[in-house]
């Protein structure tokens, strides 16, 4: 029976908890002793599957997380995730209450909404984190501000957890970004003080996320924030500090079709590729609808079956694409196709790259009809069925 599940897998991503534990000691080992790790598993966990790498997270002692949204943190709180959850966006008022009934924390976006949570008659206090805007002009009450901020700290409906603000430009290497960060980071640390030497209590700090904690190692806060690095991945900036880490995730669907064209021949949508000589070529089962970016049409964009690269020819469709498997031999219906993996011409990297994004977007893109297969010990497989989270030992 399980090995027919595995024959019927269209298409599908494979996590590897053992290369997750391997990126977090390698964070580890580049941050304070006394500096812990906020894991980041907003969007799906970067589209590797929240609650299996956040069960995995807890399983190996990390117990502070952030998420984009209240519905992630309930759904966090739902499948018995323990420990601190941030939520880094904004919440509508309305809900403050399930804030509270899920024991989450929420960011404080700025002053008017300060204002309106210490108008509402709780029957607890909010637990919140406080958002300092040092630059980057998103969310948070700006560090010019710092008499709206005192008057935050002031209020009596928040139990006030930690204060933090976010780099911009952490991961660029120019000159001109790499004074603006320090700029971000001495305005963050000057208003700390500020609110500090009046008496207030900021709570935990934190300011860096992936590159802030590659590139600028030298800021001490009391957590850092990995998100895309966490997952074994860089973006497209060469870090200062490199580590040894493992890619997470890996693509793969399967090979649904084969056939022979001929010279003038064309594939796909739009006839936008045209045999230059007679091919041998093959349906993928997987599109853009999977998540799988359709600008990558017609870029000599890689894939690997059977330990050989094929490119990808043609329009890649909403569910299917096309590869040129010509020069591979033994290709039969059913072979597995690597899509994005640990080697350089079809990581992630090179993949986002090839796609004119970065690697956390071309991630976070992946949809829920791919399933999901978890290795937690390299030798055994749990496949996700669905929404009935009914998992099965292959």
């Amino acid at each position: 029976m399980e090995e027919e599940l595995a024959k019927r897998d269209r298409a599908w991503i494979e996590i590897n908890l053992e290369n997750l534990e391997n990126n977090i000691k390698e964070i580890k080992s580049v941050i304070p002793e006394t500096c812990k790790i906020m894991a980041i598993v907003k969007a799906n966990a970067y589209g590797h599957g929240m609650i299996e790498i956040a069960k995995k997270l807890n399983e190996i002692g990390i117990e502070d997380f952030a998420v984009a949204t209240l519905s992630e943190g309930i759904k966090l709180r739902k499948n018995n995730i323990k420990g601190n959850i941030l939520i880094l966006g904004y919440t509508d008022i309305n809900e403050i209450e399930n804030i509270i009934k899920y024991d989450l924390i929420q960011t404080i976006v700025d002053y008017e909404y300060a204002k309106k949570i210490e108008q509402m008659k709780l029957e607890k206090k909010l637990k919140v984190h406080i958002k300092i805007n040092t630059g980057m002009n998103r969310i948070g009450e700006s560090y010019k501000n710092i008499e709206n901020l005192i008057n935050i700290y002031k209020m009596k409906n928040t139990e006030i957890l930690g204060t933090f603000s976010h780099l911009c430009v952490s991961d660029s290497t120019k000159k001109d970004d790499i004074e603006f960060t320090n700029m971000q980071i001495n305005n963050f640390f000057k208003c700390i003080d500020k609110i500090k030497s009046l008496g207030y209590d900021t709570g935990k700090i934190h300011i860096q996320a992936s590159y802030g904690i590659l590139n600028y190692t030298n800021v001490n806060c009391d957590f850092v924030r990995p998100g895309i690095i966490m997952y074994g991945i860089y973006n497209e900036d060469e870090p200062k500090i490199k580590l040894n880490l493992k890619p997470v995730l890996t693509l793969k669907a399967r090979i649904t079709s084969i056939k022979e064209i001929e010279e003038q021949e064309s594939v796909s949508y739009g006839r936008t590729f045209i045999a230059n000589t007679n091919k041998k070529i093959a349906t993928v089962s997987i599109g853009y609808a999977d998540g799988f970016p359709r600008n990558l049409s017609n870029k000599n964009v890689k894939v690997m079956v059977n330990g050989k690269y094929a490119e990808i020819i043609g329009r890649i469709c909403m569910d299917q694409l096309i590869i040129d498997v010509s020069k591979i031999e033994g290709i039969h219906q059913g072979d597995i196709v690597t899509l994005i993996g640990e080697q350089k011409e079809i990581s992630a990297e090179t993949i986002a790259n090839k796609a004119e994004t970065i690697t956390n977007e071309l991630l976070c893109r992946l949809g829920d009809r791919l399933g999901r297969k978890v290795n937690n010990n390299n030798k055994k497989w749990r496949k996700k069925i669905g929404k009935r989270r009914k998992y099965i030992r292959k």
